[in-house]
Formats: structure tokens, C-alpha cells, sequence
């Protein structure tokens, strides 16, 4: 286990992403199942279907056994943030829109954009592949959490949020196009979403609806 650990800290960039990636989000899918007011071991289901869902859907669109049945410090570092979760609500009220959530949100958004990202290109699948994959990494995981929490997944109906995977996906991919080097292209991978993640939180970016654009053109 502590070499696992000293590989993910000092190791290529897919492992770093993918540790950051799963605190960050089992932190904030806990979040929503205490706000639910779901028990302990609710909390726990949902923190690690956010954590786990989206990238086992990438590891079953690549043909690989998902990484989660791989190694046991995955379920670890899931366990982690759960436990930071149920912590934080100790501290602070109203945890799930707290600041320090938000941004864990935005990371663990940029981590999973970038390990989709690399895992696709790794597979040797199209531009259209590596974006596709990139976003699914991202944003899976919170759409399960949210069939769990009995509501329709806010990604389809609300926030500026899959799009910032969107375009660290193409980033990504157009940074590797250009023969930039992995670890560059994971970094650019990760600024370009978590930047347009916290961007939009901050000024409150949505796409429109339909509804929207009748009323604007009223």
C-alpha cells in the first residue's frame, strides 16, 4: 500500500489526477447524501459511486477491467474523502454550497476530465473518442450519485459544469495533436477546466434553454 501511494504522489501524471480526482469527488457525493440526510453507510454508497462510476464507465468504454477491482488503495483514497466529508459537516453548516466544496467539485472535475482524457488517447480512439471519454470520466460519477438521490442529474438541465470537461477534453487533445508531451497536456488538460469551472461559479455561467431564448426574444 505505501508504495501505491508513493507511485500516485511521485508517479506519472494519470496516477496523480486519479487520486485527486477520487477525494474530491467522494468528498462532494458525500456532501449531497448528507444534505439528504441519508446514514452513514448511504453516505458512503453515494461519495463512492461518485468517486468510481464515471471512471469505471471509461475503463468498460476502453475494454479494461475498471480500476476500482484493480487495487485496493482506490477504494482507500474513496474512503478518504468520505470521511473528510462527514468531517467537514461537523465543522461547518451547510457543507455541500461551503466554498471549500465548490472548489474540491471544480478539481475533482479537472482531475477526472484529464484521466479520461489520457486513458482515451492511450486507447487510440478518434478526437471525437478522446473528448467523449474525457467528459463521461468527469461527470458520470455525479450523474449516477444523483439517480441515487432520487433526482434528474443536474448536468442536463442546469450550471455551465460538462462543458468545462468539454473543452479540458479538447484541450487535451488538440495539446497532443500539436506533440505536446503527456504531463503538459495533462496539466493544460486540468487548468482549462478547473479555470472555466470556478469562472463559471463565480459569474454564475449557464447554457440556455429553450425557454430562455423565447422569453430573451420577447
Amino acid at each position: 500500500m505505501a508504495s501505491e501511494l508513493l507511485g500516485v504522489l511521485f508517479g506519472d501524471p494519470f496516477a496523480a489526477m486519479n487520486t485527486i480526482g477520487l477525494v474530491a469527488f467522494a468528498l462532494v457525493g458525500s456532501t449531497k447524501a448528507i444534505r439528504e440526510e441519508f446514514d452513514v453507510f448511504g453516505i458512503a454508497v453515494v461519495g463512492l459511486t461518485m468517486a468510481f462510476a464515471g471512471g469505471a464507465t471509461r475503463d468498460l468504454l476502453v475494454t479494461r477491467v475498471p480500476l476500482a477491482l484493480q487495487s485496493p488503495l482506490e477504494i482507500g483514497l474513496g474512503l478518504l474523502g468520505v470521511g473528510l466529508a462527514i468531517a467537514l459537516n461537523v465543522v461547518f453548516s451547510s457543507v455541500e454550497t461551503h466554498p471549500l466544496t465548490l472548489v474540491a467539485d471544480a478539481i475533482g472535475l479537472a482531475a477526472f476530465a484529464t484521466t479520461g482524457a489520457i486513458v482515451a488517447t492511450e486507447a487510440s480512439v478518434s478526437a471525437f473518442g478522446v473528448v467523449a471519454v474525457a467528459t463521461i470520466n468527469a461527470v458520470g460519477g455525479g450523474a449516477f450519485a444523483d439517480i441515487l438521490l432520487d433526482r434528474a442529474p443536474f448536468i442536463l438541465f442546469e450550471d455551465f459544469y460538462a462543458s468545462c470537461a468539454v473543452l479540458g477534453g479538447t484541450t487535451y487533445w488538440a495539446a497532443t495533436a500539436l506533440g505536446v508531451t503527456g504531463s503538459t497536456a495533462a496539466a493544460a488538460c486540468a487548468s482549462v477546466t478547473v479555470g472555466t469551472r470556478l469562472v463559471a461559479v463565480t459569474y454564475d455561467w449557464r447554457l440556455p434553454t429553450v425557454q430562455s431564448a423565447q422569453s430573451a426574444s420577447r
